[in-house]
């Protein structure tokens, strides 16, 4: 099957597995406008597709996703209708997943953040390196985390342990994800792959209506829990990306990030091979 995707997203055939892979490394896998669009297009394909049977969602490079793209963020500062479409685009990347009739399994092989952190907890076997974390920083840029955190997390975590994250944006590490109920074990770096493989491997040897009518029943639980929250989550996030906390809180990223490029450039080579 052909797949109609950006190159931000990749699809791999390995007999009845797909690999699918946010690929764009140099910004650790940062999600911009094609690859957000690609994430609510990619589940349908892949359900089309008659020869697949499982799904292995990765991260090219050394993250699986940074979340926004800070350049694509701050441009809805200035356009609501790219900002509306947006989260439009987000509530479906949330719809397609649950809808989605295959296992997902995702192989977090380094930070997932954001909308990143999301995309992985909604997969049904979560595996992470040990070097991997999870976060969702949405208010600490002024924002409601409407994509997911908000609504999701507490149906999988003790909610008094979930707010203290979804308040500080804190770093989760692969262990205390599992802990939690955010993950569902951890591995070593090299291992990540390897083990995700063997699993979509059992799996694809399944009974396929079986397990697929197993995973629909289990979703309906979430699906019929997460239409209050998530809608109200999506419509708390709109609202706090017209405020000027947020505007502020995103200039003061942007303005951040520009001088430590500027301060890059100015490193001599050798300083660069000494901080390495």
């Amino acid at each position: 099957m052909k797949y109609e995707l950006p190159d931000a997203l990749t699809v791999e055939c390995e007999g009845p597995v797909r690999i699918v892979t946010i690929n764009r490394p140099d910004e650790f896998n940062a999600v911009d406008k094609d690859l957000h669009w690609a994430l609510a297009h990619v589940w349908r394909q892949v359900a089309a597709d008659t020869d697949a049977a499982v799904v292995i969602l990765t991260g090219a490079g050394r993250a699986f996703s940074a979340g926004g793209d800070l350049d694509w963020i701050i441009s809805f500062l200035d356009d609501p209708v790219a900002r509306d479409e947006s989260v439009r685009e987000g509530a479906e990347i949330i719809d397609e997943m649950l809808r989605f009739p295959l296992p997902v399994i995702a192989a977090v092989n380094g930070p997932a953040v954001g909308l990143g952190c999301s995309v992985a907890v909604l997969s049904d076997v979560v595996l992470m390196s040990d070097t991997a974390y999870l976060a969702d920083p949405h208010v600490a840029v002024g924002l409601v985390a409407g994509d997911g955190g908000a609504a999701f997390w507490p149906l999988l975590t003790p909610i008094l342990r979930s707010r203290e994250y979804l308040y500080t944006g804190d770093r989760i590490p692969a262990t205390t994800a599992v802990e939690l109920g955010l993950a569902s074990r951890v591995t070593a770096p090299d291992d990540l792959l390897s083990e995700s493989r063997r699993l979509a491997e059992r799996l694809a040897a399944q009974p396929a209506q079986a397990l697929r009518s197993t995973k629909r029943v289990v979703n309906m639980y979430l699906s019929q829990a997460l239409g209050g929250p998530m809608q109200a989550g999506f419509a708390a996030e709109i609202a706090t990306m017209q405020s000027a906390e947020h505007r502020d809180r995103l200039l003061a990223l942007r303005e951040n990030a520009v001088n430590r490029e500027n301060a890059v450039r100015k490193t001599t080579p050798r300083e660069k091979e000494e901080a390495r």
